[in-house]
């Protein structure tokens, strides 16, 4: 079946498909965008996944650290109790050496 059209209403049907055609271009290229954001933002999620793996590592090494930090501070504390003890007996260890000596000395002569 034939149908006699015009040039007019020929361009104008030509014209109403190539409107559509870009139509569907625009539409396809929208969702292509939006399929690679969506690859994207796997690509992201995937990298704060690693990150977060490794911050959960640092976390329990630094947790490690604080513990024997903590341990170091209770020697220090007990070293300057041991050093201000020391400081106190200091003078009594020393008088009795040199009591000692002069006795040892007093009793050779």
């Amino acid at each position: 079946m034939t149908v006699d059209v015009t040039r007019e209403e020929f361009e104008a049907r030509v014209g109403v498909l190539e409107r559509e055609v870009e139509g569907e271009k625009v539409v396809t290229r929208y969702i292509l965008e939006q399929t690679r954001n969506g690859d994207d933002l796997a690509a992201v999620k995937s990298r704060l996944d690693r990150v977060e793996a490794r911050l959960d590592r640092v976390e329990t090494r630094l947790d490690r650290v604080e513990q024997k930090v903590d341990a170091l501070g209770s020697e220090l504390s007990g070293l300057r109790g041991a050093f201000a003890e020391l400081r106190r007996e200091l003078p009594k260890i020393v008088a009795e050496t040199v009591r000692e000596v002069f006795r040892e000395r007093d009793g050779r002569s």
